[in-house]
């Protein structure tokens, strides 16, 4: 046992830190474009006369590409080389970047985000896939923490530089941004990261990429325009069904295939499964909460966009000390125990939250943000870390894409189901009675339409009927958040195995094919 442990610790890579500092400038690029933009809308819709569809397809086209590319990304990165794709998605998006930033009309800007989702589904599963062959289970959870805290992180960022920069430059400096910070990723990516493969992966197999890809695509697209259609539209059924049978004869190729690119052994795996679960139903939660807190700033309590970024911070702050913390907590009571733990804490932050009135100021939502940023931190980072550990070296690369495929869709589900609680809520609380119908339209649709039509008509009662409107929706949405996190808190607690830190030694002898030094040059 020692011989093996002291070999293993002689063949890792010296220059791991450094790597993971690559890795965390990669993420960092991805975690600021996620919200950034929301920030713009509003001036770009102005100045490019964008309807509410073109604003909303803006927002959509990159999370679109982005959850429907990762699948066959993993697999290009464990082929071909996961530093060799790492850098051409982080390129991709670098053009992406510059393109939006220099068009001048709305379908353009869509295809540039498309573009963009396409490097952003390069860069985010390829970045965890080389965690496993650099770290061992050690100090893999540290850099997992890492790698997280810098993607979240930059969530509060995008509203917090975005808004500063709509003060002072045009809307396409929101894209602009995004390329010197995506030519720092690739240059510390072609210094510092070393290359890993597969060799024996899969061929790309093109009839299974577009049947992901086009599944994938057509779920995402029903799930975010379901809540505005009526989830029993038409034509959003329509797109389910195609989902379904897309999906499903991806499956039936799969299984007939004997070298698959989707390979659903994985999911045999229990480690694997349930570790990827839990992450899926955190992002979830996280992502209900994400929602509705932004609106709840700006529209309740007045905040501008700058201001909203900086009042997030809590959360991060939360999350910080929570990846930091989460490897010697893990080492002593073992995944299991903190993952249901910070699943616990995350749905105490949501019930607190859910008790929010109209007439608390910040410093209450202060207090849940940072609770909640602790939660997620120790729920998220450990199931990261142990789904990452149960996956084969060989297999790091599809199978992260299939890790970060499945906690996107819920992502996504998150977003539209706790949407349409939040806007049928709001809708039903809010009193327009003695408003015209299309007036009355245009305040139920948003809590910023409410108060818009509020200050034109010198309609108090109008604005003060919106505010508690929209904080009886947030209530809700957070009341259910917390409830879904504590059944998955349950689901931890009976599924994740709790492996023993010394059993997982053994296998931490590096079994990845890495080039030569002169290779890598």
């Amino acid at each position: 046992m020692a011989a093996v442990i002291q070999d293993a610790e002689t063949r890792r890579d010296p220059r791991r830190w450094w790597a993971l500092g690559a890795l965390v400038a990669s993420m960092l690029v991805l975690g600021f474009d996620m919200t950034i933009l929301n920030v713009a809308l509003p001036t770009m819709a102005r100045d490019l006369g964008a309807s509410t569809g073109g604003q909303q397809w803006m927002a959509d086209a990159y999370i679109v590409v982005f959850a429907a590319l990762m699948l066959p990304a993993g697999l290009l990165g464990d082929r071909f080389g996961r530093r060799r794709m790492l850098i051409a998605g982080l390129a991709v998006f670098l053009a992406g970047s510059l393109a939006g930033a220099l068009v001048d009309n709305v379908t353009s800007v869509v295809a540039a985000r498309a573009a963009m989702g396409i490097g952003g589904a390069l860069v985010m599963p390829l970045a965890l896939a080389v965690l496993p062959s650099l770290f061992g289970p050690d100090e893999r959870t540290k850099a997992v923490g890492a790698v997280s805290a810098a993607s979240a992180l930059g969530l509060p960022l995008g509203p917090i530089i975005g808004g500063w920069l709509l003060d002072h430059f045009w809307w396409g400096s929101v894209f602009l941004i995004n390329v010197p910070m995506a030519a720092i990723g690739i240059t510390a990516c072609v210094l510092l990261l070393p290359e890993t493969r597969d060799p024996s992966a899969p061929k790309v197999d093109a009839v299974s990429t577009a049947l992901t890809a086009a599944g994938l695509g057509v779920l995402i697209y029903a799930i975010i325009e379901a809540p505005d259609r009526g989830w029993g539209d038409p034509l959003i059924l329509a797109f389910f069904t195609a989902a379904a049978v897309l999906i499903t004869l991806l499956v039936v190729r799969e299984r007939r295939s004997a070298r698959p690119m989707l390979d659903l052994s994985l999911l045999a795996r229990r480690g694997f499964l349930a570790n990827t679960l839990a992450a899926t139903l955190v992002m979830f939660v996280l992502s209900g909460l994400m929602f509705v807190l932004p609106q709840y700033l700006q529209a309740v309590l007045g905040h501008d966009a700058l201001a909203t970024g900086v009042r997030m911070l809590p959360m991060m702050g939360g999350l910080l000390v929570a990846a930091r913390g989460s490897a010697p907590v893990v080492a002593r009571f073992g995944p299991r125990a903190v993952i249901s733990s910070g699943l616990v804490v995350l749905a105490f932050a949501a019930f607190l939250g859910s008790r929010t009135t109209v007439h608390d100021g910040y410093g209450f939502t202060a207090l849940w943000l940072s609770i909640a940023g602790l939660g997620f931190g120790f729920a998220v980072v450990p199931a990261m870390d142990a789904a990452l550990g149960a996956l084969p070296r060989d297999r790091a690369g599809s199978g992260s894409g299939l890790l970060m495929t499945v906690r996107q869709v819920g992502g996504a589900i998150g977003i539209a189901l706790l949407g349409s609680l939040l806007a049928s809520a709001y809708a039903d609380r809010l009193d327009t009675s003695a408003l015209p119908h299309p007036v009355a339209r245009t305040a139920s649709d948003s809590v910023v339409g409410a108060h818009v039509v509020a200050g034109r008509l010198g309609d108090r009662a109008l604005a003060a009927s919106a505010d508690a409107a929209y904080v009886h929706g947030m209530g809700l949405v957070l009341l259910v958040s917390g409830i879904a996190a504590l059944v998955t808190a349950l689901l931890a607690a009976a599924l994740v195995p709790n492996p023993k830190p010394e059993a997982a030694l053994p296998n931490d002898v590096p079994d990845m094919v890495t080039e030569p030094e002169n290779a890598r040059q």
